[in-house]
């Protein structure tokens, strides 16, 4: 079933960090486009799976939607309320809503603390709950993620990365948030703990009617989790539609790029496909071509294309991308 209702909209969003030259007396020279000028919805219930190379401003987008990072411009507005706007108890209360899945989850689990004590922060923190509530709710969130109650006086060392990562998620499940941020919550798992994870975050969301935003580099997994896919580059969105569509009948270069790079499970197939190398690195995000973003690895590149960046457009229903000959 499409879902439709808008959890997040975000406008515009940028996000630029300033170059600074100079020890004493350091001046701006110049400043990295992480994100620049990027527009895309979330609906409630559904897993927008957002992917690009290394570089393409793909975690800076999630840091800024939960203002772990504060925008330089743009506007990012959950189910009605501006969030930039917001300050004090109520972004408080708006933030209990939103919480992130981190990447490597022995660097975002605190070595000094039990279990107990990491799933249980945000209950003491923003819930103002006690001491046997929050260990009855701990329990509750342990088990929730496939472990057993008795884990809560170990310490993160004691566990194996796929066991983390289910305390991680156990951690922002805690104040019951509508939206989750997860920021390639998988990429430092082994492959068959990758899947293990994949289905837990699919079980949650059916059980809890979670929305995610899904970060990553595999787009295997990422076509097998989401409901819609976003292609960004250089701080660019560079195409969004149905996941099926998205692999099926891309539209802009880049998407092609990357699709032709996913291996298929069937060596006829794979021995016939026609695979799309690019040339090149991707360039600086803090000297970006002029024109389009892609326009120097583009096998399709024209003088328009290096001249004027195209226009983030809908090309057919509920298809968006930014070509100027899609």
């Amino acid at each position: 079933m499409e879902k439709t209702n808008t959890l997040v909209d975000v406008r515009s969003l940028k996000k630029y960090f300033p170059v600074m030259r100079g020890i004493v007396f350091s001046r701006k020279v110049g400043e990295i486009r992480a994100v620049d000028g990027v527009s895309f919805k979330i609906y409630e219930g559904e897993t927008l799976g957002l992917v690009g190379e290394s570089g393409s401003g793909k975690t800076t987008v999630g840091r800024t939607l939960l203002r772990l990072q504060e925008p330089t411009e743009g506007d990012i507005i959950v189910r009605g309320e501006d969030f930039l706007r917001v300050s004090g108890g109520r972004l408080k209360k708006m933030r209990r809503s939103m919480q992130m899945i981190f990447q490597d989850p022995h660097a975002s689990l605190n070595p000094r603390m039990r279990v107990e004590d990491i799933v249980g922060e945000p209950l003491r923190v923003q819930g103002g709950l006690g001491g046997k509530e929050i260990r009855k709710r701990v329990t509750e969130l342990l088990e929730l993620v496939g472990l057993t109650a008795d884990t809560m006086d170990r310490y993160p060392h004691e566990f194996s990365g796929g066991q983390r990562q289910r305390i991680g998620i156990a951690r922002a499940l805690a104040l019951n948030p509508s939206l989750i941020v997860c920021d390639e919550a998988i990429a430092s798992l082994d492959v068959s703990i990758q899947a293990q994870i994949v289905n837990l975050l699919e079980e949650l969301q059916d059980r809890l009617g979670l929305t995610y935003l899904f970060i990553a580099h595999d787009l295997s997994m990422v076509r097998h989790i989401s409901d819609r896919i976003a292609v960004m580059y250089l701080g660019k969105m560079m195409e969004l539609a149905n996941r099926d569509e998205i692999y099926d009948a891309p539209l802009h270069p880049y998407t092609r790029a990357l699709i032709s790079a996913v291996p298929v499970p069937d060596p006829d197939v794979e021995a016939t496909r026609q695979r799309i190398v690019l040339e090149g690195d991707i360039p600086s995000p803090a000297n970006p071509p002029q024109g389009c973003v892609f326009s120097t690895r583009c096998p399709q590149a024209q003088d328009l294309c290096f001249a004027r960046a195209p226009e983030y457009r809908e090309a057919r229903p509920g298809h968006s991308v930014a070509c100027h000959f899609a």
